[in-house]
């Protein structure tokens, strides 16, 4: 499968990175295994040993040398991926004992990887984030792992039309059918605007969100997409006719981050932000709302989109013909922006 490899993919959340622990995980067909150095700075190397193809992460983190050790013949490898230590003969080092190393930025509490050049991976260009800031925002983290395409995953939350139907229950009412839709670009973001316009929420997400209940509101729920996979969603709603600053209940601030495993599954983070200028029962609100949300995706959306990758199986979304609504154009103009970056890049690998 071509993926776009010269952008920064979440690899996991800081906080999964423990000091004295190795972290495996799939990331773009690639099996990675990321670890914590003396320093506590987090590195990212190729899960194989190039000696018998044993996976590291098999091994022993030598924590105080900042090293991995192969499980197998003991080989021992630095956060470069450069072999620091042969046991065996008179332990000179072979020349091809290497293992990749990728680019791992820890900020906005993600660990951020680069699969691609390292000598392209630029730190500036890791998306906005600065609301999973813990400095600033108490954040409350959540993963679920579809069995879906990740491009499938962005879709869901670009065009939120799905929710009167998925989620009639917690999300969504007969209003978002027709909602205010503008498709937004601005610099690398593509921003998909919806805004509806006197609903009446469900009353479980009136009690769950902190709107009266009966109450007509006007709804935005706003999504930045920036390439590949990360997407932000923000959202909130007044007494209809009123202006945002006067909204009632909760406003969102909820990133949604998709790395893809391999073309049908994925690693889907996300996350409720709160200010902390909210106080600290903030953080009690941010970890209610994403744990619901977790259960809610979880019941409600990863088995339609399980299904739906099924459905799809190996063929080419395109070659398909999907029939495309009223609404779309967001999902649409991400797709086809996503694939000229996918095809510039295959054109600049083959020069």
């Amino acid at each position: 499968m071509d993926y776009l490899l010269n952008a920064w993919y979440m690899a996991g959340w800081g906080s999964e990175l423990e000091k004295g622990v190795l972290l495996a995980r799939k990331l773009l067909d690639e099996p990675i295994v990321m670890f914590r150095d003396a320093g506590n700075v987090a590195h990212a190397l190729q899960d194989r040993c190039p000696h018998r193809f044993a996976p590291l992460s098999c091994g022993r983190l030598l924590a105080d040398k900042g090293a991995v050790q192969c499980g197998y013949h003991g080989l021992e490898f630095d956060g470069s991926g450069h072999c620091v230590l042969n046991p065996h003969g008179d332990g000179k080092i072979p020349a091809a004992a290497k293992v990749r190393s990728y680019p791992l930025v820890e900020r906005f509490s993600v660990l951020w990887i680069w699969m691609g050049d390292p000598a392209h991976a630029d730190p500036s260009r890791i998306p906005d984030f600065s609301c999973m800031d813990p400095a600033n925002w108490y954040v409350g983290k959540a993963y679920l792992r579809p069995r879906a395409n990740y491009r499938l995953e962005v879709d869901n939350i670009l065009d939120l039309s799905h929710i009167e139907f998925l989620h009639p229950d917690s999300l969504g009412s007969e209003s978002v059918r027709q909602p205010h839709t503008e498709v937004r670009q601005e610099g690398d973001y593509v921003w998909s605007l919806r805004f509806i316009e006197s609903e009446v929420l469900p009353d479980a997400a009136c009690d769950q969100f902190g709107v009266p209940r009966g109450l007509r509101v006007d709804r935005w729920l706003d999504v930045r997409w920036n390439a590949p996979s990360n997407l932000l969603l923000l959202g909130g709603a007044t007494p209809t006719g009123r202006p945002r600053s006067e909204a009632v209940g909760l406003t969102f601030t909820n990133p949604h981050l998709f790395t893809p495993e391999t073309h049908s599954t994925s690693h889907y983070w996300f996350a409720m932000c709160q200010p902390r200028t909210d106080g600290p029962q903030a953080q009690d609100v941010a970890d209610r709302v994403v744990e619901t949300f977790a259960n809610t995706f979880d019941r409600e959306d990863t088995p339609m989109l399980d299904r739906q990758q099924e459905s799809i199986g190996e063929e080419d979304f395109w070659s398909l013909k999907p029939v495309l609504l009223v609404g779309e154009a967001a999902g649409v103009r991400v797709r086809r922006q996503l694939d000229n970056l996918i095809q510039s890049e295959l054109a600049q690998r083959q020069l």
